[in-house]
């Protein structure tokens, strides 16, 4: 028992950042703590965390236990809820990331029914164009969009994202439609963040020679939230390049037009990034699955 302490008393200094903080978590005084994890060190033989009077940091070895002894722990939980609840149901809390637009109109509304469903869970759903960190974060899991960059998580794909350049009628009748993607550099382009400067970020498109490259854009407004693009780009201000699921509804309405849809790349993904595959806690692997079927349906996209 006093080494499963340590270790749950570890993960607590871990998250919170301080010794102190996770004394009055757990209601001990921080001298106490501060045994724990000197306890901890002296069994292992390694050092764990740097310690300074402003911050605490974990070492290489330390992070390596942090993430085995959260795993451990969400183990242990979700072992204790099945013998509680006599047969496997998903229980706990539910942290998922997900891109703010696509967040708001293809996992929000889902979340009801799963709850419904599966009534000994509860969710947080954080809607951010930021791409978090799923394990200093802590999150079950991520939604992200694109290309897979990081070997560190494990991508689910949940289907397929195809991006177009698009415009409003109103822009393209002030400046004409770029015919390859070496005009674009004679057109105002609203970047996502610093999507246009950033050469390996760039609009993906397929060249006269047959590649797929990053094209480089230039323009006068650039955002980091893709809501705000995707209005000025319905207010004329400039050409676009959204995925498709966004701007759907405006292209078969006539509010935007695609242009060089010649040259569009082949499809990326809509992944479900995960901290690990094996031991996922039911929860997660519920709403990943309803996540997959949900994508998975024909109608499913030309309806939403």
């Amino acid at each position: 028992m006093g080494k499963f302490r340590q270790l749950e008393s570890f993960v607590s200094v871990a998250t919170l950042g301080s010794l102190s903080a996770a004394a009055r978590a757990e209601g001990v005084a921080p001298a106490m703590m501060a045994r724990r994890m000197n306890a901890l060190e002296a069994r292992l033989g390694i050092k764990l965390m740097v310690r300074s009077t402003r911050r605490l940091s974990l070492t290489a070895e330390g992070m390596l236990l942090f993430n085995e002894a959260q795993r451990i722990l969400r183990e242990l939980a979700d072992a204790e809820n099945r013998v509680a609840q006599g047969s496997e149901q998903p229980s706990g809390h539910l942290r998922i990331s997900a891109p703010a637009g696509f967040g708001r109109r293809h996992v929000a509304p889902l979340l009801p029914e799963f709850l419904k469903n599966h009534p000994k869970v509860t969710v947080t759903l954080d809607l951010t164009d930021r791409l978090v960190n799923l394990i200093e974060e802590r999150y079950d899991f991520a939604i992200r969009i694109g290309d897979l960059d990081d070997s560190s998580i494990i991508g689910v794909r949940l289907a397929d994202n195809r991006r177009v350049v698009v415009a409003a009628p109103s822009y393209l009748a002030l400046h004409g439609a770029p015919r390859t993607p070496d005009d674009l550099a004679r057109h105002n382009c609203l970047a996502f963040g610093d999507q246009g400067n950033n050469q390996s970020r760039g609009w993906l498109l397929r060249h006269a020679d047959g590649q797929v490259k990053p094209v480089r854009v230039k323009g006068n407004m650039s955002c980091s939230d893709g809501s705000v693009l995707h209005d000025w780009t319905l207010q004329g201000h400039g050409l676009a390049w959204r995925s498709l699921w966004e701007v759907r509804e405006d292209l078969a309405t006539g509010r935007l037009v695609s242009v060089l849809d010649e040259h569009a790349a082949p499809a990326n993904g809509i992944f479900a990034m995960l901290p690990e595959r094996k031991h996922l806690p039911l929860r997660v692997r519920a709403m990943v699955d309803l996540l997959r079927a949900t994508y998975a349906q024909e109608t499913y996209w030309a309806t939403h």
